[in-house]
């Protein structure tokens, strides 16, 4: 991480100028290298689901041993786990496991168990949002995965922008990608997609909140499924 963080009005200058310079549908490349440029390597992140690793590939062409987040919540599929793996062993990055304050049985100790059936919300909370805002502390600016295409609250989201509620700048290189331009950039360039994307899980996070999608639905549309819930926090 970086030792040395410049200012939030700097950052937000910088954040500023980033998208002034690469618009609204700037090449992937030309968005990580604008990063590449203005960052040392220690001061960026990359958050990853693991559904699959073509953010981590782009990115760690261009600042190679770069920090990827996996926000280890406790409740992942077996698949999420496994690409995790393959991810670590396959691209010059650095996997760091972001955990909660609490594991899982802890969690159910002091909550009931479950918490994810009866508040969602507070899950999320406890178990990405909150560990997640503590990471990002040490860094100036974050990789997203985030695309357009994904679900309407999304449908605005630029390449570059000033992140205040944590405090740097994120950045989404695939903002303009469609999911099928995703998979297909994967299969030409054999990179490393969780099975579960091929069985009908178009966004995958925790086992217990993440269904597969109907013909039809948007690609979010299976996560926490049955609720008024759309995101978990960490992108509102």
């Amino acid at each position: 991480m970086s030792t040395a963080l410049r200012s939030q009005e700097e950052l937000q200058a910088l954040a500023a100028e980033g998208a002034k310079r690469l618009g609204w549908d700037a090449p992937a490349a030309e968005v990580i290298g604008w990063v590449a440029e203005n960052f040392s390597v220690s001061a960026a992140a990359v958050a990853c689901s693991m559904a699959d690793a073509v953010l981590p590939a782009l990115v760690s062409e261009q600042l190679s041993g770069v920090d990827v987040l996996f926000l280890e919540t406790g409740y992942h599929f077996p698949e999420t786990l496994e690409t995790r793996k393959t991810v670590a062993e396959y691209f010059p990055v650095n996997i760091v496991d972001v955990l909660p304050a609490q594991t899982v049985a802890e969690q159910d100790a002091a909550f009931g168990k479950d918490l994810f059936a009866r508040n969602p919300a507070q899950c999320c909370q406890l178990r990405k949002m909150d560990p997640l805002a503590k990471v990002l502390g040490g860094y100036e600016v974050w990789f997203t995965g985030v695309r357009r295409d994904e679900a309407p609250t999304r449908s605005n989201t630029p390449l570059i922008s000033w992140d205040a509620s944590h405090g740097l700048i994120k950045v989404n290189p695939l903002a303009g990608w469609s999911l099928d331009a995703l998979v297909t950039y994967a299969e030409n360039n054999l990179i490393p997609v969780n099975p579960l994307m091929s069985r009908g899980f178009l966004s995958i996070g925790c086992a217990p909140c993440t269904r597969p999608v109907a013909p039809g639905e948007d690609p979010r549309a299976g996560r926490w499924a049955g609720t008024d819930k759309t995101e978990c926090g960490i992108h509102l």
